[in-house]
């Protein structure tokens, strides 16, 4: 999976975010965590159109070759983009954290397995 470098800037109330890599494609949220999140999906959402279109997506620059200007905070945003195939994974969890997922699915109205796929999803965001 690659990761993009992103620029994070902003103030209380109002963040974006934009792709040194990637001009033109920006997002916006209320709080940094809602902007990455937005900015996630505006990454994803390019690289199915641009596969749609036949482009190659620019690779990613190392991110000890991006300089954050004066105000702006240096993250990385991981490109998740649906390959539109399924693969199957058999795991074994712990009773405990299968009970875990399964309780969080059905409090967000998911599938298990959309859950895991989100979560996945969710801590690649984070940098895990």
């Amino acid at each position: 999976m690659n990761r993009y470098p992103a620029l994070i800037d902003g103030e209380k109330g109002a963040y974006g975010v934009m792709f040194p890599d990637l001009p033109g494609i920006v997002a916006m949220g209320s709080t940094i965590e809602e902007a990455m999140t937005h900015a996630e999906e505006a990454l994803r959402d390019y690289a199915i159109e641009a596969s749609k279109d036949g482009s190659v997506l620019r690779p990613p620059t190392a991110m000890e070759n991006v300089a954050a200007p004066r105000g702006h905070t240096l993250a990385s945003v991981p490109l998740t983009a649906p390959t539109g195939r399924s693969v199957r994974a058999n795991l074994s969890l712990d009773e405990g954290v299968a009970e875990f997922i399964d309780t969080e699915a059905r409090r967000r109205k998911m599938t298990r397995t959309a859950y895991v796929e989100w979560m996945a999803r969710r801590i690649a965001q984070m940098g895990g």
